[in-house]
């Protein structure tokens, strides 16, 4: 059974910092791509950051230089380290694990981020 886990979101004030954790089992996890989407209240889930099996990393735009994104493939973890976060950084943020290969795509639930003082 495939679980995607994500932990770490809560209430930041602007210009605070957050780091969020995906958990991932029952999958080979070095071998998927795995990525940071989040969704914001009334809009589209977003691609947020991506990483891929041999680490190589991608971001939106309007994260760069402010998150990173990382995997620890011993422990089955990605994490999305948050800096400068600002009010339009609020959404949930879901964690995927992706590979074209076998054709699986897995999403997590979810964790709430939200910026504000």
């Amino acid at each position: 059974q495939v679980q995607v886990v994500e932990s770490g979101g809560g209430l930041v004030q602007p210009g605070g910092s957050l780091r969020l954790s995906c958990a991932a089992s029952g999958i080979i996890f070095s071998a998927y791509a795995m990525g940071w989407y989040r969704q914001a209240p009334g809009k589209q889930r977003e691609l947020v950051a991506v990483i891929s099996s041999s680490k190589h990393t991608n971001y939106a735009d309007f994260v760069k230089g402010r998150f990173t994104i990382s995997r620890d493939n011993a422990k089955n973890t990605m994490y999305l380290q948050m800096n400068n976060l600002n009010a339009e950084d609020t959404a949930v943020y879901y964690c995927n694990a992706r590979s074209a290969l076998r054709g699986h795509d897995y999403w997590g639930q979810g964790t709430q981020v939200t910026v504000s003082s």
